[in-house]
């Protein structure tokens, strides 16, 4: 059984519980951060992703199927929070299609990233040049299926100018158990325990 139905989850965070961001959250991260926060939403899906020494990534999937918040987990002890919201996915196509959308011809993984006018610099590879993809495999669970989801992501992050707050430009080739692939960006912002309530 994986450790994620073991353990109890940070937060109260589970499928079916109530996700309620705190209602001055809005107009804090406003003028700071990009990612528009969502509404009270029931978290649908979970998904944890095993990174080694007892060190884990969950993420927990709102109904809104455009937000997800992920919590980093050291043994049982949650770490660094961030909400996330999708800001496009596109299928990919055949090679040459992923080849310009993270390859070679792409400019992900490159130190240095700029995204609708704000500068993000990498988080992953010590590459002077243009780093790999990061892969890692996400096991995922609704109340519908459980499956498993393939990732090549590459994260990078700015500050914001509020007090340990970061954003966050997530990017990621995602492979079902199909084999489709799609290309996914996400936006995510530094999170605290006060900035959300679970019920």
């Amino acid at each position: 059984m994986s450790p994620l139905h073991r353990a109890s989850p940070p937060f109260g965070l589970r499928n079916g519980s109530t996700f309620t961001p705190a209602p001055s959250l809005k107009s804090r991260l406003d003028g700071y951060a990009e990612l528009q926060v969502p509404g009270r939403e029931t978290v649908w899906a979970s998904g944890e992703v095993d990174l080694g020494d007892a060190v884990r990534l969950l993420r927990f999937y709102l109904d809104n199927e455009d937000y997800w918040l992920q919590v980093l987990m050291n043994g049982n002890q949650p770490g660094d929070i961030v909400l996330f919201g999708y800001h496009s996915a596109t299928p990919v196509r055949d090679q040459v299609h992923l080849e310009r959308l993270a390859g070679s011809q792409s400019k992900v993984g490159q130190p240095i990233y700029e995204h609708e006018g704000y500068l993000y610099s990498r988080q992953w590879g010590q590459a002077p040049g243009q780093a790999e993809l990061v892969g890692f495999h996400e096991r995922v669970a609704n109340p519908q299926d459980r499956y498993v989801i393939r990732h090549r992501s590459m994260l990078y992050a700015r500050d914001t100018g509020l007090l340990d707050r970061r954003e966050f430009l997530l990017f990621s080739l995602e492979e079902d158990d199909e084999g489709a692939l799609a290309f996914t960006t996400s936006l995510g912002v530094t999170l605290f325990p006060t900035d959300f309530n679970v019920s």
